[in-house]
């Protein structure tokens, strides 16, 4: 269970990569800081739904 724990944290990284990607990026002009916009929000959401399945799969032993 430890490892999936470090997944979940794992998808914050990388999404404060992305953010500091696409905010390095925002004003130059051959590059486009849209692309990393959305991988950060596909990793803020990911984490979420890691954190939520975690907990689920907790309980559901608990039973």
């Amino acid at each position: 269970m430890k490892v999936l724990q470090l997944f979940q944290y794992a998808y914050l990284i990388f999404a404060v990569l992305f953010l500091y990607d696409a905010i390095s990026n925002w004003n130059v002009e051959d590059k486009s800081p849209y692309l990393s916009l959305a991988l950060a929000a596909l990793a803020i959401f990911m984490f979420f739904f890691r954190k939520k399945f975690r907990k689920r799969f907790e309980d559901r032993g608990k039973l």
